[in-house]
């Protein structure tokens, strides 16, 4: 499995190895040995596992967890495809306001790692694009924020002309007005979180 950092510091994709045949393929969609060697921990003690399936065209986001208590995911695409976006929503983070974006589907079975207080949404380039979440906090609607995803500020490549949103999604505040209305996480209190949540993982393990 080889592993890249994405623009957004401490986002990662991580590139397992197919292997297929002729009754289908087998992958590893998450190997903690390769995750330690990158990060130094293991991947967070997971809290709630969860999927999405969208049909074609559909785009959600961008959603992140106020921090504290902060949430940080591993995802990836069991079914279908999607343009898998991330964003740094952490005020004060060297990359702050920066986003990349990976193709995530099922036939190469690449996984994003997504820390604490980074935005997070995604486009279905299919029908039944299934995307596969862990979570390192089980959820909480009180908890769970969302910016913009159509912010011209952040200029990401939506479908045209009107991208397929939730109600929730299409009110959402731009990254701008989430951080004069203080809602956006601080980069000191994410990085911490973080490390407390790989740090308990390595601890139980």
């Amino acid at each position: 499995m080889e592993v890249h950092p994405l623009g957004v510091e401490d986002a990662l994709v991580f590139h397992p190895r197919v292997f297929p045949d002729d009754r289908g393929a087998f992958v590893t969609t998450h190997d903690g040995e390769r995750f330690t060697e990158q990060l130094g921990t293991p991947l967070f003690p997971v809290a709630q596992a969860s999927f999405s399936r969208s049909r074609r065209g559909v785009v959600r986001g961008l959603h992140y967890t106020l921090t504290p208590p902060g949430c940080a995911k591993y995802v990836w695409c069991a079914h279908g495809a999607v343009l898998d976006i991330v964003v740094d929503l952490r005020v004060g983070s060297p990359t702050f306001g920066r986003c990349d974006t990976v193709e995530l589907d099922a036939e190469r079975a690449r996984a994003v790692y997504l820390p604490v207080g980074v935005g997070h949404g995604f486009v279905a380039l299919s029908d039944d694009a299934t995307v596969t979440y862990l979570m390192s906090k089980s959820y909480r609607p009180e908890h769970e924020l969302e910016v913009s995803i159509t912010d011209p500020a952040l200029g990401l490549p939506l479908p045209e002309p009107d991208p397929l949103l939730s109600p929730r999604d299409r009110a959402a505040p731009t990254v701008a007005v989430a951080a004069d209305r203080g809602l956006l996480p601080s980069y000191a209190d994410a990085v911490r979180l973080d490390r407390e949540l790989r740090g308990a993982a390595g601890g139980a393990a």
